[in-house]
């Protein structure tokens, strides 16, 4: 099923809907989404010879013209290629040129540095800045979206490429409507009073978490920010009331220190959807006791989108059950759709408790990599996705992360997942953000070195920091180096990089 067809029957049944804001401000019902889809759609085809099959960039921050161009893209059976809009611009050409899209969204912020790279001559731009973008309504629109099937491509995703150039996800619409299902089983069923507020980068999860808004017929809200503000979105919610909103831990934990700050409990935000890093235990913990029942978990990655395990609110939420805390620190249980296992290194299943690499089975699992035969068949073995998560599974089937493979210290011969190590590291109130990484060591290969930051008009007690480690973590776990940083760097979903800390190791004095 193509997705503009879900616009276009929400239209035909709630014309008058309220469907796209900026901010608080009402900027098109249903009716009128729809009629510019398919407006731009026509000068899409007509103009710019895009038809089927083909790719489409998006290269823009977050706005309404955002879901416009997308549904645009659709309604003609054409792909889209979202690319995260924190990128240099020669980084997002060569995702353009390796997509082979035909033509180019740009918001004029971060695309027009791209038009002028000599690599994108011949390919077409459309500015929705522009002021004449607003010609493309001036045309008569196609009536009805294009006729999809379950395994065409309509959203071709690029991954972060830590480990050399990335690789673009192929997703088709059983992709997308398993992921939809996912979402339904396990966070909830939206309705046309909810809303959906993006303040996560469109190009990843928030913005693929728009389908359930636009079939329920809710409401979309774009932050004049543009983006991440949580003074801003604490101010709003109250107005627009009954917000879910996608946040990565990072953003999750800022928002919870100005609702702290300014007395705030979230009111107006219904479900705050977490995932995209590790949530730890004290940040969570901390989380519920100033915002209430409004949190909910889910892991996923690019080749399975949102869609391998969720932590719905009540688990969230629950103190009773005898092992909460361990359930609180998982990722939650398969979603509906997707079965996961633990495997070894011969993909043999390991016993309950044991850590081995997390695998994906399911119809949210990616079509494979574009024009990449040969990382598809490393990828998906037997129909599971290898994921280069490690993890355990309980007995009740509830998943703990272990970290990346690629992020696993391994020192004198022992594994050291940093994640258990950042949770005790935590518990100390001075720490505001951790990250535990491994840095080269001539006889222990690697040893396990914390980079801190502490929180606002508070100083980092490296001892106190030690103590914690001796009194709950093996002595080989215990971090050799602490580094003291004001900010630990992050990417623009909010994630802390690691590869870059380990790089910064690399070259300073730490022995």
């Amino acid at each position: 099923m193509n997705p503009a067809q879900w616009l276009a029957t929400t239209a035909r049944v709630k014309p008058q809907a309220p469907a796209l804001f900026a901010g608080e401000d009402l900027v098109a019902t249903y009716e009128r989404f729809a009629e510019r889809a398919a407006s731009i759609a026509a000068r899409l085809e007509r103009r710019y010879g895009v038809e089927k099959g083909d790719r489409v960039a998006l290269f823009m921050t977050n706005r309404c013209e955002y879901l416009e161009a997308l549904y645009a893209i659709w309604w003609l059976g054409a792909c889209a290629v979202p690319i995260n809009a924190k990128l240099h611009a020669k980084e997002a050409s060569w995702i353009i040129e390796n997509a082979g899209a035909k033509t180019v969204f740009i918001s004029q912020d971060v695309g027009a540095p791209l038009r002028v790279l000599p690599e994108m001559a011949g390919i077409r731009f459309v500015n929705v800045d522009d002021a004449s973008f607003g010609t493309f309504f001036d045309v008569t629109p196609i009536e009805e979206p294009e006729v999809l099937g379950s395994d065409d491509m309509i959203w071709l995703f690029y991954t972060s490429g830590t480990t050399g150039r990335p690789k673009g996800v192929m997703m088709t619409c059983q992709n997308i409507q398993s992921m939809i299902l996912g979402y339904y089983g396990g966070i909830g069923t939206p309705t046309e009073d909810d809303a959906t507020l993006y303040a996560a980068p469109m190009s990843h999860g928030a913005g693929i978490y728009n389908f359930m808004h636009v079939i329920a017929g809710g409401r979309h809200i774009c932050p004049k920010s543009g983006g991440f503000d949580p003074e801003e979105i604490l101010d709003i919610a109250p107005r627009i009331g009954r917000i879910a909103m996608f946040a990565a831990p990072t953003m999750v934990h800022r928002l919870v220190e100005h609702a702290k700050a300014a007395g705030a409990t979230g009111e107006g935000l219904d479900t705050i959807i977490y995932a995209g890093g590790p949530m730890y235990l004290a940040d969570i913990i901390e989380a519920v006791d100033v915002m209430g029942d409004r949190f909910a978990q889910i892991y996923g990655q690019g080749e399975c989108p949102m869609a391998i395990t969720v932590l719905p609110r009540s688990y969230v939420t629950d103190r009773k059950h005898p092992r909460w805390q361990e359930r609180l620190r998982s990722v939650g249980f398969a979603q509906v759709g997707s079965y996961v296992r633990v495997v070894d290194n011969d993909f043999h299943e390991v016993p309950v408790g044991e850590v081995g690499e997390i695998v994906v089975k399911g119809s949210a699992v990616m079509k494979g990599y574009w024009n990449n035969p040969a990382a598809t068949s490393e990828t998906i073995v037997d129909g599971w996705l290898k994921t280069g998560d490690m993890g355990a599974l309980d007995e009740d089937g509830f998943l703990s992360m272990h970290d990346r493979s690629k992020d696993m210290i391994i020192s004198g011969g022992s594994n050291i997942y940093p994640r258990e190590v950042e949770e005790v590291l935590l518990l100390d109130e001075r720490v505001n953000e951790v990250a535990v990484v491994g840095k080269h060591h001539e006889e222990w290969g690697e040893v396990v070195v914390a980079v801190v930051s502490a929180r606002e008009g508070m100083e980092i007690d490296v001892k106190a920091l030690d103590q914690l480690c001796i009194e709950n973590i093996a002595r080989f776990k215990r971090p050799k180096h602490y580094v003291v940083l004001d900010e630990l760097p992050k990417n623009n979903y909010g994630k802390i990089m690691k590869r870059d800390l380990r790089a910064q190791l690399k070259d300073d004095e730490v022995a």
